[in-house]
């Protein structure tokens, strides 16, 4: 064997040597993984995002996967002959609109279902109603009715406990069941934060279509590689953070400060970032954390 393949080996075995304490650190803890963005809509990406949730679980994790799917929905609503509504970025969903979100999100769920499958893991596919676990009260967008659109009222998680119990891989669809039981579509970050909350996930990971935080968006020397939630509170109340990243990083606020251990924003256009972020010193994304912990 030539130099040039032995520092090849080497630089394996450095990757694999560096991996091992977090390894160690998050063994059978649970991680959180919120899957959406362009990350879904391109092929390769949506297998880097599957081998490394995967892989995460065959080494002692215990993840659980809330996907969204917002624009395959509106693909399809505008198939069906109508135009997909928002106000304030909000989808107005009526009756015909919720029952195509159900009926994309539910092939979804089972699409990824099969790719975890794929890989030799077993995976259920869920949504918020099995079970009981999402109730919601129906939200309003500054008192504008909006449709069959809900806010997580109350999580239980016991179906995910069994799941994860009997060593399945748990992919949910952010659906939940109103007090008139019908159904009702949920933002798939805030679904993934009040999951996160209630089991009380070591990590909570966003793949979004951006790199992570800045201080400037337009300054790419302002990226945050890790700021404590007290950090993330001033960025806020600073008027730093805008647009769709401010309800985002409010959540991840309050994610940590209900007891999830860190919460991580990736770019999930970057092939196999969750890895990235999780086994290596540097990482590739923001992660928020506690004022008095240590990533």
């Amino acid at each position: 064997m030539n130099d040039k393949d032995m520092n090849r080996i080497m630089e394996k075995a450095a990757v694999l040597i560096e991996a091992l304490p977090y390894i160690q650190k998050f063994n059978r803890r649970i991680i959180v993984v919120k899957y959406g963005g362009s990350a879904m809509a391109n092929p390769e990406l949506q297998r880097s995002v599957i081998e490394d949730v995967t892989l995460l679980k065959l080494v002692g994790f215990k993840p659980i996967i809330v996907h969204g799917g917002g624009k395959e929905i509106s693909s399809w609503v505008e198939k069906a002959g109508m135009t997909p509504q928002f106000i304030n970025g909000l989808r107005v969903t009526d009756e015909a609109t919720m029952e195509i979100a159900e009926m994309v999100l539910s092939k979804v769920n089972k699409r990824l279902v099969t790719m975890v499958e794929a890989l030799g893991v077993r995976a259920v596919g869920i949504s918020g109603k099995d079970g009981g676990l999402l109730r919601v009260d129906k939200k309003y967008s500054e008192g504008q009715d909006i449709g069959f659109v809900g806010d997580v009222r109350e999580v239980d998680p016991k179906i995910l406990y069994d799941l994860l119990e009997k060593d399945f891989l748990p992919i949910v669809a952010p659906i939940g069941l109103g007090d008139d039981f019908a159904s009702y579509n949920i933002n798939a970050d805030d679904a993934a934060c009040a999951i996160a909350k209630a089991v009380g996930a070591e990590k909570l990971a966003f793949l979004t279509d951006v790199e992570g935080l800045y201080r400037d968006f337009q300054d790419k020397s302002s990226f945050i590689s890790r700021l404590t939630v007290d950090q993330a509170d001033e960025l806020i109340s600073g008027g730093d953070i805008g647009g769709g990243m401010l309800p985002k990083l409010a959540g991840c606020i309050e994610a940590v400060r209900s007891g999830v251990g860190n919460v991580h924003i990736l770019d999930g256009r970057v092939a196999h970032c969750l890895l990235l972020e999780i086994f290596t010193d540097e990482g590739v994304g923001t992660a928020i954390i506690q004022s008095d912990k240590k990533q």
